[in-house]
């Protein structure tokens, strides 16, 4: 298991890879910001989406 500290390192090195600094930046202000339910908002973004078409996505973002 990974310690705190390595596992924010890592998340905001991948959120600045994906996103920009800047763009990483205002991510981190937004959920700080808001009450926000990560588990919530990733159980909508994929209800319509059966596995398959969930896999095909992942492996689709993953190539990018």
């Amino acid at each position: 298991m990974k310690a705190d500290t390595v596992i924010r390192i890592e998340a905001m090195d991948a959120l600045i890879a994906a996103l920009g600094e800047v763009d990483a930046e205002r991510f981190i202000s937004m959920v700080s910001r808001d009450q926000f339910d990560y588990t919530e908002w990733r159980s909508q973004i994929c209800k319509d989406m059966n596995i398959d078409e969930i896999y095909n996505k992942a492996v689709k973002l993953e190539k990018q």
